[in-house]
């Protein structure tokens, strides 16, 4: 139903930011061929399972609001605000569970790009420090309900949200703060060779 990918290859380097992938619905309805095909379930399915594995002091922290926003915070803006994201629980706050999830879910969005994107895209956001990466939760963490959460990182942001038709669409999207559209990497090749 949602798909938009952007890559761009610059001098040999690949940068596969914003990526856009959605679908609604989330989960085919009985009575329709496919019938219980579920598209996103390892988005959803992870973060969810990231939330309920969490004690309950830890849990108050990640769930940033009762409520589920409408959909992702980040709209389709051309430059990501990651103002707009409220932190949640840090991973270096988690216990060891917790974070092989997220480190899972952060992967699970990764890899949906050849390695020669993704393999760069997570030592940027290893070396930025994964103790500083977050996770929030909005909405309700029972399934068939609507749900938002997002990863913040210093270099990247993920946003899911499954909200609107019965919680039976989704979107989820991955944000490279530094990288979106390959502006850095486009703006660095014309200062080379157009000066």
């Amino acid at each position: 139903h949602h798909l938009a990918v952007t890559v761009t290859v610059v001098d040999g380097r690949v940068v596969a930011t914003p990526q856009f992938f959605g679908a609604n619905p989330a989960t085919v309805p009985p009575g329709f061929p496919g019938a219980g095909r579920r598209t996103l379930a390892a988005e959803q399915d992870l973060g969810r399972a990231l939330v309920t594995s969490l004690p309950a002091a830890e849990r108050a922290v990640a769930i940033t609001s009762p409520d589920a926003p409408d959909d992702i915070l980040t709209r389709d803006d051309p430059v990501a605000d990651a103002g707009l994201i409220a932190p949640g629980l840090a991973y270096g706050d988690m216990p060891a569970e917790a974070r092989e999830l997220l480190e899972r879910l952060i992967r699970q969005y990764l890899g949906r790009v050849t390695a020669a994107a993704a393999e760069p895209a997570w030592a940027e956001i290893t070396e930025a420090g994964l103790n500083r990466v977050t996770f929030g939760w909005a909405g309700s963490i029972e399934p068939g309900h609507g749900h938002y959460y997002a990863v913040l990182g210093p270099t990247f942001l993920l946003e899911y949200d499954n909200t609107q038709h019965g919680a039976n669409h989704v979107h989820s999207v991955w944000r490279d703060l530094r990288h979106d559209w390959g502006d850095d990497l486009l703006a660095a090749h014309h200062a080379a060779h157009h000066s």
